[in-house]
């Protein structure tokens, strides 16, 4: 027998595999929703998952052209001297920005019913990333009901 036909085993190799886990990530869908005023509301958490500083950001916003009711909102960065643009202001838990007069020219009834958003990223041009909020309508708010006079 000849020395080069002999493979030699380490005791590392006499040990069980372990199979490292594969843990799977739950891409959690980042969501915000559109206030009973008109303002288009992202919770902190949404912020962060989006990975943008938000002090002192602008965007431009849009709609798809030539639909009567907009059913995607779209969010560009822009520079804060672009007079085109809206400022992304800090409340307490969340940061808004206030579209009450878009919104209703886009037939987004946010007074009478509840509208929450899922956003998504895309590339728009020149290597910016935007912004894409695709909005979901929920039930109708309640109305208030009477109080019983005391």
């Amino acid at each position: 027998m000849q020395t080069e036909d002999i493979r030699f085993f380490s005791p590392s190799e006499n040990a069980e595999e372990a199979t490292p886990k594969k843990r799977s990530k739950k891409s959690v869908a980042v969501t915000g929703y559109i206030s009973a005023t008109g303002k288009l509301v992202l919770p902190n958490k949404s912020v962060e998952q989006l990975g943008i500083e938000p002090n002192g950001m602008t965007f431009k916003v849009g709609a798809q052209a030539g639909k009567r009711k907009a059913k995607l909102l779209y969010l560009v960065p822009a520079s804060a001297s672009d007079s085109e643009s809206f400022e992304l202001v800090k409340a307490a838990k969340s940061y808004s920005i206030s579209l009450p007069f878009i919104l209703q020219k886009n037939g987004v009834e946010y007074a009478e019913q509840k509208y929450t958003f899922v956003i998504t990223e895309f590339d728009f041009a020149g290597g910016v990333t935007g912004y894409m909020l695709k909005l979901n309508k929920l039930s109708e708010k309640p109305a208030k009901a009477d109080r019983p006079k005391a």
